[in-house]
């Protein structure tokens, strides 16, 4: 059964620029594995803008708010992105549905979420 669905859409400008004004917004937003797996790509603002759409649409699909590190995205095996809950909370969902893309501009995420 589907318990909510999120999506959202973010300039990858806004949340560079967000890195840039403030260093430690990564470490507020971002899990230690997502600042290495971003780190390590050509176009990290990329890849950290599509992060931080998963979790803003995450947010929307679970229809209430959580700190920002208490869910990251991480990769399977097949290189599909998931969620994974960090604090030991139950928030009520038993699996995440994660779609993520991005261009040179724009980081797009829908979430989808089961009970």
């Amino acid at each position: 059964m589907i318990l909510g669905t999120g999506v959202d859409m973010i300039e990858v400008a806004r949340v560079q620029k967000a890195i840039e004004r403030n260093p430690r917004f990564v470490d507020k937003v971002f899990s230690p594995l997502e600042i290495t797996y971003c780190e390590g790509k050509k176009n990290r603002f990329q890849h950290l803008a599509a992060r931080f759409a998963a979790k803003e649409a995450f947010i929307k699909a679970l229809g209430r708010g959580v700190p920002w590190t208490s869910v990251e995205v991480v990769n399977l095996p097949s290189g599909q992105p998931t969620l994974s809950v960090r604090d030991g909370k139950d928030y009520g969902f038993s699996r995440a549905h994660v779609s993520l893309t991005h261009l040179a501009d724009h980081a797009i995420a829908v979430v989808v979420l089961e009970r």
